[in-house]
């Protein structure tokens, strides 16, 4: 079985191939329901779609650059537009419609872009400020949102309770059912009158609508999850200036005329203009499938929705939103398509197919027995071509009990399980601070065999301070007591340089929060340098009056470090740099000494200021050199900011505590046979001395930098991995932070380690409870074939009917589904190694369990047809219907106490925790007591007679001996 699904029906976690997709569904063939099985796989046919967009957007947008370069030719020639502004647009206090402002950023129209006065002009005739932003005014922005429409694309329209019942009814075996129901009404009333001949005709149908009705109930429930899920995946904020102060808004919330601030890895949330920013680079190839990065300024400001900034930061004015944007209208296409299924998903299907054809097998086989049976008591008897009415109400019982046994046996839920199990695992990780934003990503964290971790905010606490300094060539220890004194024993020249430095060259900002405080926006290195800067007594307005920004390089993890270039108030040019404590030290060949003077930077001082940085490095501080370089007059803004001939400012140690529980967590880790790696942009000292405080360095681990790593060759590589604990100076080509947390499958919202331990539980978690399901499943499956195969073979009588195999089917498909897949995680997950993706899915433990509960359940069932009359004194005309009611009742509560031995596939204590699932003793509890109203009160639809109480403690007895026999099974090693 594991090398035909493996064949047929693997999958990848992502980006599988179209083939692939294909190929699987074409596989499938006979399916019940295929609005349900394939209700959570991708629509291959709007991924069609979603590509022709794309090609046709690519085509579009280089024409239209191509327009805008030769546009910058004539543009002193630009003619008045015939654009006429709409009453509606004036009325409401504008002067641009949403159709101008689309086609002038979709279209890249310089020549409409200049007419209506550039950026500012824009602006102003959106009733904005590039500067304060809009009015956070209720009624304005209403009016606003009347006109231009809001930042959301349109959606599918969410499915109600009765389309999910309509879908249930979609059911091919079950649609034949109800025609089998029909004929038994019609033919039944026309010989034993109403109500005495409806009887097995309602039941029937009495049967199919408790099943459509209970699988409609558990999809609907489905579907709610998913649509809270999404909720939570779509709660994006970002930075904008609203009513002159800077605020988080939700990208949903965004209006024309909104100035957005967006960073490197930021995706652009509508089409806008660049209004302000330095060494902007958009990647489109989200929206284009260009892989080239556009450039954009001044000359050339369109910024279009859905792609990313590659490089740099920049304020934006929002133009277009929602669906007036090429990104909505993709987005709304490719939401239609779907996600890919997942692996697990696949693999079920696959599952599900294998026995749907032998349960089709045995269904047809059961049947001809049956008839042939029939055909031959008829021919003995010589009353072959006259038939009565009972003997074609026989013939449509056998016929019923034939498809009701392909709907046993064809576990059409067996795929929706994982799709509830996962939603039920995403909904709990939510709540445990990890957003999933893809299916797929919960079975592949079951399956990781390492975890790379960045430092930063994940081990560590990410609330960063200044606690050491070498300023002046002076080591200091920084706390709140000695602050004053610190700069008091620095000479007055040198701080003045530090705090421009800190303020003008940062990728941090102070801005005003809405309730008048004082609020620092960046990262938490920039957010450390600042509050230092501002416990010195800085005053960063102050600062950027006193001088202009003439140019700006932002942090560049390739370069590890940034830098500014400013206009001084008295004239002449300065350049400051910060960054990787030993690279901005080796640009350096002066040095600021401890009477405020420059001086050369000797062998002495050198050796002083790399011992120091050591020291910093191994108290696991994260350390960084500041500089400064006086610019000759011919500098450009199109020429790079030097990288040498600095001054050495000094160096100062930033403290990030390593967070609590990550230790325990990655020993969690290790023993669950998942290696846990660090890669940092930090110092190699820092890297180690943290890496050994997390518990992540070992002994026999190596711990190496970026550069080195690189230059490896494939074999070299092949060697170190597996002992590689830490990499060091890190470049974006070793991790990707930024740009990884937007495109992410699962976002850590905490940054917390320990939440990617949880998560690597939860994701082991599903893949075992679908392993649980499916072992329940198909000792049910194995055992109703069998038992309905034989009987009718033996007896040419199957002794459950169809509406007693259709309480089953509900049993063991969708309520099951319920209790076995929404299983909690237990901690003996983590002490077990990964499941590779190619492992078996149906394991040997699997068969042991599922093939010893079989033979029990069989062994059982076949005494009691064979000698439970003699048994039981059972005689007279309802000695048969009362033997397979007790075998029905027996048969049900052997699924009820094997659904409980279900729960640990491994461990013979089952009942640990089980108080803890609801949802598990909920389902228990209403199998129990319908069983126990079916027996008592719908005999004459169920086929069934009330039993008694000797009789029930023996079904009960008969059922819970199943558990001593899984237990028992448990022992065998296999």
């Amino acid at each position: 079985m594991d090398s035909y699904l493996n064949q047929n029906f693997d999958l990848k976690s992502k980006h599988s191939s179209d083939e692939a997709l294909e190929k699987w569904r074409t596989v499938v063939g006979f399916v019940k329901n295929p609005k349900r099985r394939f209700r959570f796989t991708a629509n291959l046919s709007k991924r069609y779609e979603a590509a022709a967009m794309r090609r046709t957007n690519q085509e579009k947008l280089r024409i239209a650059v191509l327009v805008s370069k030769a546009a910058f030719q004539f543009i002193s020639g630009v003619q008045p537009s015939d654009y006429v502004v709409p009453e509606q647009v004036i009325a409401a206090g504008f002067q641009l419609c949403a159709d101008e402002l689309g086609s002038i950023v979709e279209g890249h129209d310089v020549k409409k872009l200049k007419f209506h006065g550039g950026v500012s002009g824009i602006a102003e005739k959106l009733s904005t400020s590039t500067n304060t932003g809009l009015s956070s005014d209720a009624a304005l922005l209403s009016k606003r949102q009347e006109i231009y429409g809001i930042n959301k694309f349109a959606e599918p329209e969410a499915k109600g309770f009765w389309v999910f019942v309509w879908e249930a009814l979609q059911d091919m075996t079950l649609m034949i059912l109800g025609a089998c129901a029909i004929v038994s009404l019609v033919v039944g009333i026309a010989m034993e009158g109403w109500p005495a001949g409806a009887h097995d005709g309602l039941g029937i149908v009495a049967s199919i609508l408790l099943v459509v009705f209970v699988t409609a109930t558990s999809d609907y429930r489905q579907s709610l999850q998913f649509k809270d899920l999404d909720k939570e995946k779509k709660k994006i904020t970002i930075q904008v200036t609203r009513n002159d102060c800077r605020q988080k808004l939700s990208i949903y919330d965004l209006l024309p005329g909104d100035i957005v601030h967006l960073n490197i890895g930021d995706q652009v949330p509508a089409d806008g203009l660049f209004v302000s920013g330095f060494s902007v680079l958009i990647d489109e190839s989200s929206l284009t499938g260009e892989s080239e990065p556009v450039v954009v300024n001044d000359k050339n400001p369109f910024m279009l929705s859905g792609t990313k900034l590659q490089d740099g930061s920049c304020k934006m004015l929002v133009t277009t939103v929602g669906m007036r944007t090429q990104w909505g209208k993709l987005m709304a296409t490719l939401s239609e398509g779907g996600d890919d299924e997942t692996p697990l998903q696949v693999k079920l299907n696959g599952v599900a197919t294998i026995i749907g054809k032998v349960g089709l097998f045995f269904a047809v086989v059961t049947f001809a027995v049956m008839v042939q049976g029939l055909l031959r008591s008829k021919l003995q008897e010589g009353t072959i071509w006259s038939w009565s009415g009972d003997e074609a109400l026989k013939l449509l019982e056998f016929f019923a009990v034939a498809v009701t046994i392909v709907v046993v046996a064809v576990p059409e839920g067996l795929p929706l399980a994982v799709t509830l199990s996962l939603a039920f695992a995403m909904k709990k990780m939510m709540n445990d601070k990890a957003l999933v934003r893809h299916l797929a990503a919960c079975e592949t964290m079951g399956s990781a065999t390492g975890i790379c971790s960045d430092k930063t905010g994940t081990l560590t606490t990410n609330r960063m301070t200044v606690v050491k300094s070498c300023i002046c060539m002076s080591v200091k220890e920084i706390n709140s007591t000695n602050k004053a004194s610190f700069c008091s024993e620095i000479h007055e020249s040198a701080i003045k340089l530090l705090l421009q430095s800190i303020f003008m060259n940062t990728g941090g900002e102070i801005v005003t929060s809405k309730d008048g405080r004082r609020e620092i926006l960046g990262t938490p290195t920039e957010t450390a340098l600042l509050e230092f800067g501002l416990s010195l007594g800085g005053d960063p307005q102050t600062e950027r009056q006193a001088s202009k920004t003439v140019k700006v390089e932002p942090f560049n993890s390739t370069k590890k470090r940034m830098g500014v270039v400013l206009e001084l108030p008295g004239g002449g040019l300065r350049a400051h740099t910060k960054g990787a404590s030993e690279i901005v030290l080796a640009g350096c060949d002066k040095v600021i000494d401890s009477n405020g003077e420059v001086v050369p930077l000797d062998e002495k001082s050198i050796n002083h200021l790399n011992a120091t940085i050591n020291e910093f490095a191994n108290e696991a501080l994260r350390t960084l050199c500041l500089a400064y370089l006086e610019l000759k007059n011919g500098f450009s803004s199109d020429n790079a900011i030097p990288v040498s001939g600095y001054t050495c400012l000094g160096i100062v140690g930033i403290k990030d505590p390593v967070r609590p529980g990550v230790k325990e967590s990655v020993a969690i880790c290790r023993t669950a046979g998942i290696t846990v790696r660090m890669v940092t942009g930090d110092n190699i000292n820092t890297a180690k001395a943290i890496a050994r405080e997390c518990g992540i360095l070992t002994d026999d681990g190596i711990a190496i930098e970026g550069p080195d790593f690189r230059e490896k060759s494939q074999e070299e590589l092949l060697k170190l991995i597996p002992k590689i604990q830490v990499i060091a100076r890190s470049s974006p080509m070793d991790k990707h932070t930024l740009v990884a947390k937007e495109s992410a499958d699962v976002i850590i919202l905490d940054d917390n380690f320990s939440t990617i331990l949880t998560v690597a539980k939860w994701g082991r978690s599903v893949y075992i409870n679908i392993q649980k399901f499916v072992q329940f499943q198909l000792t049910v499956n194995i055992v109703a074939l069998i038992v309905n195969f034989s009987s009718a073979c033996l007896t040419g009588s199957a002794p459950l009917t169809a509406v007693q195999l259709l309480w089953v089917n509900m049993i063991m498909d969708t309520l099951g589904a319920l209790a076995l897949a929404t299983e909690p995680p237990t901690d003996e997950l983590m002490k077990r190694a990964p499941v590779g993706r190619k492992g078996n899915f149906i394991s040997n433990v699997m068969w042991r369990n599922i093939f010893g509960q079989s033979f029990y359940q069989l062994m059982v069932i076949w005494y009691l047809q064979a000698r439970g009359k003699a048994m039981f004194e059972l005689d007279g005309p309802d000695s048969t219907l009362k033997l397979n009611t007790l075998i029905f009742n027996s048969f049900v509560f052997c699924q009820v106490f094997n659904e409980i031995s279900s729960r640990n596939m491994e461990e013979i204590n089952v009942l640990s925790g089980i108080l803890n699932n609801s949802v598990f003793v909920a389902v228990l509890g209403c199998t129990a007591v319908f069983q126990i109203i079916i027996i008592e009160f719908l005999g004459t639809f169920a086929s069934t007679t009330p039993l008694t109480y000797s009789q029930w403690g023996l079904s009960v007895v008969i059922g819970f001996f199943s558990m001593p026999i899984a237990a028992a099974l448990k022992l065998v090693s296999v």
